[in-house]
């Protein structure tokens, strides 16, 4: 990569972020980096890779370095009594097409950090991310936030390395503080699971260690495109940018037409919506309010409809998901060698967000989704979220709304298509096609389900447990089409 000279205002602490929306939105415009698409990148991208592994093989849940099994309830504990659980979940949904089921569930009670620094150089915001192995990646390396640490993490109960950069969120008052907020991540896998979501522009200098990189957003968002690159915990980062204000339209240079033109303007206006937000806040606070869900804890051994065998614990059915064990060897990383359960999906998954033009401006169908983990029962998710291989196991009434729509889609209405993962660190190959799909604006509306305005859920997103980690996903792949010249993205690395 070329040498990058730090530039931007002075380095008083709390600086005004008045401007910030434009600064971000001149990143965004700044793609292509050496005079090719991402050719640095790559070749650090491809070098760090030759150093930095992750090998995974199978372990018996009995057996795992480190872990131990309650005899009294089976659940699964680190010796340290860190990092998470697994545990039993029982969960009761008197109106839902399921009204009552078991299943195993992760708790981790900690609040984690996923920070992300920017700082600018050259005249431009960059961005400072790493490239990072985690056991669950299909293809091992990844491209994640600045900081991405559970609490025992940076607290070091693994007795390994410290946590690189992890003073600009610990402190970050001492810098300009662009976004914080804390948020969820899946309802269905996680109980009650939190981060702390956040961006910094940094004060002072900077060093780069190995392993990192300064990326503007627009390269960021062109690495959306492709398959398994952008881990989940960036994308989450990345959705809550204010990229939102006066004057993104002229610096993003739209011509205001078709697809790209309504989003910019949404983004670049923050005005017109087919719901104003206060009204979308009183339809959720009530979507909370009357939606009767009661999810409590319970042992792991009086899971119903679950088998527990000494490699993995699965539903008798074949589908879902199951809990199984493995044992790490990892290269670049704080710790070298170590055990823990995980996630297993059973499936490729579907999520994906319908899109229309509606009074100028671009809005997505957001669903009002009930998740048993959610800290508040419901949450907004995209349109379609579901592993369909899962769905003969489930009541025909379990079938998504618009699952149909989007399968059938026609290419010239796809702007987005990639596979991307889940977090790697608590999920083994949990893969997902991640869909927008423009459709025709109507004005029919299911009552789990709104028409929100972009503008709308970026302001969703400077406050805590609206949007769930999927739709966040989106929100971020929704960004990297404002400086998408083609139609479609996630063709290349597919």
């Amino acid at each position: 990569m070329t040498a990058l000279t730090a530039t931007g205002p002075a380095t008083e602490v709390g600086g005004d972020l008045g401007d910030i929306a434009l600064r971000l939105g001149e990143s965004v415009r700044e793609r292509g980096a050496d005079g090719g698409p991402l050719t640095g990148f790559r070749q650090w991208f491809e070098e760090f890779g030759a150093r930095a592994y992750t090998r995974v093989r199978p372990a018996p849940l009995a057996e795992l370095e480190g872990w131990r099994q309650d005899p009294d309830t089976g659940n699964l504990h680190h010796n340290s009594g860190g990092f998470f659980s697994v545990e039993g979940l029982s969960t009761s949904r008197p109106h839902g097409p399921v009204q009552h089921w078991t299943q195993p569930v992760i708790h981790q009670p900690e609040i984690g950090v996923l920070g992300l620094l920017v700082k600018e150089f050259d005249g431009v915001l960059r961005a400072l991310v790493q490239a990072k192995v985690e056991p669950g990646n299909r293809n091992g390396l990844q491209l994640a936030p600045t900081v991405q640490a559970t609490r025992s993490n940076y607290l070091r109960v693994h007795q390994g390395k410290p946590v690189p950069y992890l003073e600009f969120f610990r402190e970050p008052w001492r810098h300009r503080q662009i976004a914080d907020v804390r948020q969820s991540e899946q309802g269905s896998w996680f109980y009650r699971k939190r981060n702390r979501n956040m961006v910094v522009e940094a004060v002072g200098e900077v060093p780069l260690l190995d392993g990192f990189i300064w990326l503007t957003i627009g390269e960021i968002q062109e690495l959306l495109a492709v398959e398994d690159t952008v881990n989940m915990d960036l994308r989450s980062v990345l959705s809550c940018l204010p990229l939102t204000g006066p004057g993104l339209d002229t610096v993003l240079r739209s011509d205001g037409s078709g697809f790209r033109g309504a989003l910019v303007r949404s983004c670049a206006t923050a005005s017109g919506s087919r719901h104003p937000t206060g009204e979308l806040l009183h339809w959720m606070t009530e979507m909370r309010t009357r939606t009767e869900v009661s999810a409590r804890l319970l042992p792991l051994d009086r899971l119903s409809g679950w088998q527990r065998t000494p490699e993995r614990i699965s539903h008798e059915s074949g589908e879902f998901f199951s809990v199984i064990g493995v044992d790490v060897t990892a290269g670049g990383r704080e710790v070298a060698h170590w055990s823990q359960p995980m996630i297993r999906q059973h499936g490729q998954g579907v999520i994906a967000l319908l899109v229309a033009e509606i009074d100028g401006v671009l809005h997505a169908l957001m669903h009002a989704r009930v998740e048993p983990g959610f800290l508040d029962v419901v949450e907004l998710a995209p349109t379609v979220q579901c592993i369909p291989d899962s769905l003969a196991a489930l009541p025909t009434t379990a079938r998504p709304e618009f699952l149909d729509t989007v399968l059938s889609a026609a290419p010239e209405q796809i702007r987005y298509d990639t596979v991307l993962s889940e977090e790697g660190g608590r999920f083994y190959h949990a893969l997902n096609r991640y869909l927008i799909v423009e459709v025709a604006p109507t004005k029919i509306e299911y009552p789990d389900y709104r028409w929100t305005a972009v503008h709308q859920l970026t302001e969703l997103l400077r406050h805590s447990h609206y949007l769930n980690i999927q739709a966040r996903s989106l929100v971020a792949c929704l960004h990297g089409l404002l400086e998408c010249s083609g139609s479609t993205a996630g063709v290349e690395g597919s």
